[in-house]
């Protein structure tokens, strides 16, 4: 099993699991991460303190998970199609790192507000 974080947007909470990249394990000794929302399409995705390089990039992502964007370094959590998706593929600005997946329904961020602080930290 994976390491395990907590998510939290406003009211928004959710669990997740990363994998077992590197960059899953740079984020996870980067915890606690507090930042605010920003949202493209059904993806919300805001800036973290690392600068890694692209890991086994993906240019389509699954439903609930999350993404390292190197271009912004930013993380990312995909719950839908985003601007450039086609039909309801969930395609990203450009590749992504997969280092992780929210457990359970990743549609709960469909109510997330641009602005909001979200704040990610390790699972107790």
């Amino acid at each position: 099993m994976g390491k395990k974080i907590h998510i939290r947007a406003g009211a928004i909470e959710a669990e997740a699991e990363l994998n077992d990249t590197g960059t899953a394990q740079a984020i996870w000794e980067t915890l606690p991460i507090k930042s605010h929302v920003n949202l493209w399409g059904d993806e919300i995705y805001f800036s973290i303190p690392l600068s890694l390089e692209l890991e086994a990039g993906q240019e389509l992502v699954n439903m609930g998970e999350l993404g390292y964007w190197p271009d912004g370094n930013a993380f990312c959590i995909f719950f839908g199609p985003t601007p450039v998706s086609r039909g309801d593929e969930i395609r990203p600005a450009s590749p992504v790192t997969v280092f992780g997946k929210v457990i359970g329904d990743a549609t709960v961020f469909k109510k997330a507000i641009t602005g909001t602080e979200i704040t990610i930290r390790s699972r107790e």
